[in-house]
């Protein structure tokens, strides 16, 4: 006999009745909510894109696990919070992960051990990782029925502090730690990831936030190319080599500037007469905005400069913003530059609810290719929450709601989805939840998955 009988236990007894647990139920899977990745992952193409990237290094003749299997493996566990390839280990028996990824859930054969998808992630050469990252961008694109006239992406990096010595990592001093500044882009306004790149614990040169955008622009081109592209970023992307390169080549620009004696020599009438009102009214805060011509010492020309001119009881406050886009002060402040904050929350969803933080490979490029595992879990669950009707609180919350409440059975949560798996000759019937308060929600959302996948 080789199977071990887990022994049931004890637990106290409820209406004079002895109550007896054990881990003997048979197919049973706490994550019911993988039957709606599976759609999200079969409208999207995600594996199939992703593993197109990737040269087949394997003998054909030894081979038990596709690429695409694996793929969908590693992208429903870290939708589902097992961001650890360990957890491979536990979960390649799990009816409903088998099911997901294309297997039968009792009679398939079990998926991919942890040793076997650290091979793969440290499979992948540099000019895979390069076209593994591009695809992220070409995922982007194809997610538009049709192109855009314009649109604005927003760029930003994040800290992931790291605890050893990664190739990549250094110790940064406003961060105090060791760490990579991976670079986050997003188009804002549908919330839907453009590209993650890794990269140095140390703030982007100009020439390397040009080469990020020479490359950006020349893909997105490639599907769009009457599209009318806006970065907008903070003062380390407000580089004279990103600006002179975008104003070369049709792209406008919205990015923070640092200032200095002579911004503020230039924004001192507006900030005298703002200071003046704030006096004269009492206000809790006072605000006034001007423009002018500016050109730093580095610069080649000199560009549009917004001031924004704050009084407050705490004091004066000025920022400043440099940019090619034409337009009243005020607005390409408050209403354009400003939005630039919810890029912020996308990069936390990114990076603290689906754990891509955990770029704990030796090599720069495994820790890439974790990052486009962790984006492709980002786009399912995306996926699943644009999927879901907007009349519902639901449509509006984070990544780690909808994972409560639509694909696991988590302990002390008030809802979520277990199932049992029972797979007969002809048909496989997973049973869930009778008590689960969002059934109709998950009836709902599973008939669109199955009617809009390949």
């Amino acid at each position: 006999m080789t199977d071990d009988i887990p022994l049931p236990f004890d637990l106290p007894a409820v209406s004079r009745k002895k109550v007896t647990a054990d881990f003997a139920g048979g197919s049973i899977s706490s994550d019911g909510g993988l039957v709606l990745l599976r759609g999200a992952e079969r409208r999207l193409r995600l594996a199939e894109t992703l593993a197109g990237c990737i040269r087949e290094w394997r003998d054909p003749a030894r081979m038990i696990h596709t690429l695409p299997a694996m793929l969908r493996f590693r992208m429903f566990a870290i939708a589902c919070g097992y961001e650890d390839a360990d957890d491979c280990d536990d979960l390649r028996a799990d009816p409903l992960f088998k099911l997901a990824v294309g297997r039968a859930p009792e009679s398939g054969r079990d998926l991919c051990s942890q040793p076997t998808m650290s091979r793969l992630e440290n499979a992948p050469s540099r000019s895979e990782v390069g076209r593994l990252t591009a695809a992220l961008v070409d995922i982007f694109c194809r997610s538009f029925p049709t192109p855009p006239a314009a649109i604005t992406l927003d760029i930003d990096e994040t800290c992931d502090a790291v605890h050893g010595h990664q190739q990549l990592s250094l110790f940064h001093g406003f961060y105090d730690t060791r760490c990579f500044l991976p670079v986050h882009v997003y188009h804002v306004e549908s919330g839907r990831p453009v590209a993650v790149l890794l990269r140095p614990g140390k703030t982007p040169s100009g020439v390397e936030v040009r080469t990020m955008l020479k490359h950006l622009t020349r893909r997105i081109r490639r599907h769009w190319p009457r599209t009318r592209l806006t970065f907008r970023g903070d003062s380390h992307y407000g580089r004279t080599e990103a600006m002179a390169w975008c104003e070369a080549n049709g792209v406008d620009y919205i990015f923070g500037l640092a200032g200095n004696a002579v911004l503020h020599g230039l924004a001192d009438e507006t900030a005298a007469d703002v200071e003046l009102r704030h006096a004269e009214t009492g206000a809790d805060k006072v605000r006034g905005f001007a423009d002018f011509d500016y050109a730093a010492g580095s610069w080649d020309r000199q560009r549009r400069v917004v001031a924004r001119l704050e009084a407050t009881a705490r004091g004066f406050d000025a920022r400043y913003i440099v940019t090619s886009l034409k337009g009243e002060p005020r607005h390409l402040y408050e209403g354009v530059y400003c939005a630039r904050g919810q890029a912020e929350n996308l990069i936390k969803q990114h990076k603290a609810q689906l754990a891509s933080d955990r770029t704990s490979c030796q090599s720069p490029l495994a820790n890439q290719f974790r990052l486009v595992l962790h984006t492709a879990a980002y786009w399912l669950m995306l996926a699943l929450r644009d999927a879901v009707p907007r009349r519902m609180d639901l449509a509006w919350s984070e990544f780690a709601t909808l994972r409560q409440r639509l694909l696991k059975s988590p302990p002390r949560t008030r809802s979520g989805v277990g199932a049992r798996v029972i797979e007969k000759a002809a048909r496989v019937r997973i049973h869930l939840a009778s008590a689960c308060p969002d059934a109709a929600l998950f009836r709902l959302l599973a008939g669109r998955f199955a009617t809009s996948g390949p």
